[in-house]
C-alpha cells in the first residue's frame, strides 16, 4: 500500500491554491470542479462539497494534524509569508528547538495548521 495524497478542506479554492503556489511552490495538476489536486500530494477539497460528502460540520484550527514542509533558508521564507498579501496567523512564530531544528507554525487561510522547519537527518 502507498500514501498517495493529503486532502485539505478549503473555503475559497482560489485564493488557496494562489497560497499554495505563492509562498510554497505548489502548482495545479489536476482541477476536478471543487477537487484540486497539486504537486507534492496536496489535494484542496471545496468545504461545501466535502461537508455534504460527510454530513457533518467542518471544525478549522481543529490542531488534530498539520502539513509539515522543509525548507533550509526558513528566515527567508518567514519574510515571504509577512511580505505576502495573506493575514498569517500564527500557532508559534520562528523558534529554535533544543535540538537545532528552526520551525515556524501558522494557518492556511482555512485554519489549516502548517510547519514549516529547517531539514533534519539526511
Amino acid at each position: 500500500m502507498k500514501l498517495k495524497n493529503i486532502l485539505i478542506v478549503v473555503n475559497d479554492m482560489e485564493r488557496s491554491i494562489k497560497f499554495y503556489r505563492e509562498l510554497f511552490g505548489l502548482q495545479v495538476i489536476l482541477d476536478q470542479d471543487g477537487n484540486v489536486i497539486m504537486t507534492e500530494g496536496l489535494v484542496l477539497q471545496d468545504a461545501k462539497i466535502w461537508k455534504n460528502f460527510i454530513q457533518r460540520d467542518l471544525t478549522p484550527k481543529n490542531h488534530m494534524a498539520e502539513l509539515y514542509f522543509e525548507e533550509p533558508d526558513l528566515e527567508s521564507f518567514v519574510k515571504r509569508l509577512e511580505e505576502s498579501e495573506f493575514e498569517i496567523e500564527y500557532v508559534n512564530e520562528l523558534m529554535e528547538h533544543s535540538w537545532g531544528q528552526k520551525v515556524v507554525r501558522f494557518y492556511d487561510p482555512d485554519g489549516n495548521l502548517i510547519e514549516v522547519g529547517t531539514p533534519v537527518g539526511s
